[in-house]
């Protein structure tokens, strides 16, 4: 399969011309971007009220410890200067060094206020009513909104036994997709796809599609990353976020990743100018050397003592995750153990039609996962909470209506 920029089919790839850009601004200004923060907020606002000041909030794939101190620093240090913009070229800063650490050159990255944007313009640019969205079934939901609000089909397909991405039957789920959309480390279940199950298809994809690959969570995982595939001018954007493992999510920086050719098409879509805090704030996170390593193992160690206690106690966790999230078979209705644990002060995740059982947890402090563990063994030990007869399966689930993306 060529490397080369037109492997993504020319007709395929609309002008960027007055016409275009005119509707693809129109359009991304009619579409709302839905972020994870926005997909936990609209849980809570379905019944769930607004939670107390002291509430155990592990309902967002938030990172509890913060923007780093570095970080922190360099926020406050451009505060002042909060009244011009950036006169200090401070984009243009970060992308040459954030190009530089991962061997691309400045014109394969592009920096957005989060990954969440340039997700849905991805979908958007490479989608239609002719060439659809790929993406697993249970994942990341936003991609599947923005394929509807673009009239294109949406091939949802099952995890493997082992809940990794099962590439070969999304590879061969539509010859005319668009788009196969990989979260990596995957989101709800922190699962873990290979990287040589990534290049397969990669390399097997249908003629004129992309890959969309989402790392918000590489960091916290021993997943590979495929950005020498971007270097390397194949057929792919890649996704990353500060919201995650640098704890920016209230902050917004996130990058897309690809050849300039792919890039370009996310233009008709608009990106507004960066914050300076947010640019400074990641060139400064991305400084420090030891960061990464140091989160990825406190929020492991929490983690894997989350997952062990839980297992001991006879809950079963699915899969092995590797995140800072991770998805409890409760054997009852996910949205009354939501509920009933609401009710003791401990905010979860939301749950995934296609296991209505199943309930995502983040991986909060310590003392969170402390506070988790008392509420959530009442909630199971309660004789009044009804068993469900349905169990996660590897089944899918109806056609996507609205609040299905909200379950």
């Amino acid at each position: 399969m060529s490397d080369a920029p037109n492997d993504v089919d020319a007709t395929d790839r609309p002008a960027l011309d007055r016409r275009a850009f005119l509707w693809g601004t129109a359009l991304a200004t009619a579409i709302p971007i839905v972020t994870e923060g926005t997909l936990a907020h609209a849980r809570l606002s379905a019944g769930l009220g607004v939670p107390p000041p002291d509430a155990v909030l592990i309902n967002a794939n938030e990172n509890p410890l913060g923007p780093c101190k570095a970080a922190c620093e360099a926020i406050a240090n451009i505060a002042p200067h909060g009244g011009r913009y950036d006169r200090m070229d401070d984009q243009d800063a970060f992308i040459k060094t954030f190009a530089e650490q991962h061997g691309l050159k400045p014109e394969n990255v592009l920096v957005y206020a989060g990954s969440s944007e340039p997700l849905h313009y991805t979908v958007l640019a490479f989608t239609s009513p002719s060439r659809s969205l790929v993406t697993a079934d249970p994942s990341y939901e936003s991609p599947m909104l923005a394929a509807t609000y673009g009239g294109a089909p949406i091939h949802k397909v099952a995890l493997t036994r082992t809940y990794a991405h099962d590439v070969k039957a999304m590879v061969a789920a539509d010859p005319s997709a668009g788009v196969i959309y990989i979260c990596n480390p995957n989101n709800p279940t922190g699962t873990v796809t290979s990287r040589e199950d990534i290049l397969w298809a990669l390399e097997n994809k249908p003629k004129g599609s992309i890959l969309l690959v989402d790392e918000a969570y590489i960091h916290l995982s021993d997943g590979k990353d495929v950005l020498d595939q971007v270097a390397a001018g194949k057929d792919l954007i890649v996704l990353r976020t500060f919201s995650k493992v640098y704890g920016m999510a209230g902050i917004r920086c996130g990058v897309a990743m690809g050849r300039p050719d792919l890039l370009a098409k996310l233009a008709p879509y608009g990106a507004n100018p960066m914050p300076v805090t947010a640019l400074v704030a990641a060139r400064a996170s991305i400084a420090d050397p030891d960061l990464v390593p140091t989160r990825k193992k406190i929020i492991g160690d929490v983690r894997r003592d989350t997952i062990a206690w839980l297992q001991q106690n006879g809950y079963k966790v699915i899969g092995e995750p590797q995140s800072n999230c991770f998805m409890i078979d409760t054997g009852h209705e996910g949205h009354g153990v939501i509920a009933a644990l609401q009710k003791q002060n401990v905010y979860i995740g939301r749950i995934w039609p296609v296991w209505p059982n199943a309930v995502r947890v983040t991986v909060g402090t310590s003392d969170d996962m402390a506070k988790f563990k008392v509420a959530f063994k009442g909630v199971m030990d309660n004789s009044g909470m009804a068993a469900s007869p349905s169990r996660p399966s590897a089944s899918g689930y109806g056609p996507i209506k609205g609040s299905a993306f909200l379950s």
